[in-house]
């Protein structure tokens, strides 16, 4: 898929439903992202990326745990495969990408002290050089994930009406530009879907970079980049039936700072 010719009807549909100003305002929000899912029979995966198994880390990386207790290995991306579509929206190409969140195969009344919502320490994104990493099995009593390879469709997203940028924009319009500006959502937040959503679809929506799809509201702070968007499907679940995302700021991605990730979780 040619990214210029796509953006370009991009932009072209958002000016014939906003104007020439707006128009060109709303396709500039416009980013490059993934539709993931599990790799099908005669599939092909990005690279080494996966959903659970074992993740990839290097040798000398200690397996990321909350006062001794293991976070649970989620999902690795390879960020080098999967660089060359998301263009300017990786700053930075950080090899392997391991997400890890904190849900032990214990009985809550172990755990319960700990806020899986808003302690930093409850998920963690562990960068991998993929010439030195190892696949490390996750030590007890970390819940393991079946291993599912991971296909990856490139998708161009606008942003959900709600997100803090597109309300920034409709602040000087009021409440009577409304409608006409949510016109342009009309896509279903991905730019040509029937095309670029891949035969693999199970779906669930799990996605990688662009912008994400959010079940009760936008959250993306300015400045952020989101990385990861994992939907329940019949090895996890996020609370009742929502989805778990993963954002950091761009200056921190380039400096390759995982420490400043945020994960936001929202259910139906």
């Amino acid at each position: 898929m040619d990214v210029t010719s796509v953006l370009a009807e991009l932009e072209e549909h958002c000016v014939e439903t906003l104007g020439e100003h707006d128009g060109r305002r709303m396709a500039a929000l416009a980013r490059r992202g993934y539709c993931i899912a599990p790799v099908e029979d005669g599939g092909t995966p990005a690279g080494r990326s996966r959903f659970g198994g074992d993740a990839l880390l290097d040798p000398e990386t200690e397996w990321p745990h909350v006062e001794g207790v293991p976070l649970n290995f989620m999902a690795v991306l390879d960020a080098e495969v999967l660089a060359p579509w998301l263009g300017e929206e990786l700053p930075a190409v950080p090899g392997l990408l391991n997400f890890f969140y904190f849900e032990p195969d214990l009985p809550y009344e172990q755990y319960r002290r700990f806020d899986v919502f808003t302690d930093p320490r409850c998920w963690r994104v562990v960068p991998a050089d993929p010439q030195r990493a190892e696949e490390r099995p996750a030590p007890s009593p970390a819940h393991v994930f079946d291993p599912r390879p991971m296909a990856a469709a490139p998708i161009v997203s606008l942003p959900n009406y709600d997100e803090p940028v597109v309300q920034d924009l409709l602040d000087s319009y009021g409440e009577r530009g409304m409608p006409r500006w949510l016109n342009a959502f009309d896509l279903g937040n991905v730019w040509r879907s029937e095309i670029d959503y891949p035969a693999y679809d199970c779906g669930h929506h799990h996605r990688a970079f662009g912008w994400p799809l959010p079940l009760q509201g936008g959250f993306l702070r300015a400045g952020e980049v989101h990385l990861l968007q994992l939907d329940s499907d019949d090895q996890w679940q996020f609370g009742d039936f929502g989805l778990l995302y993963y954002a950091i700021p761009i200056d921190a991605l380039r400096a390759g700072d995982f420490s400043q990730v945020r994960v936001e979780m929202q259910c139906h």
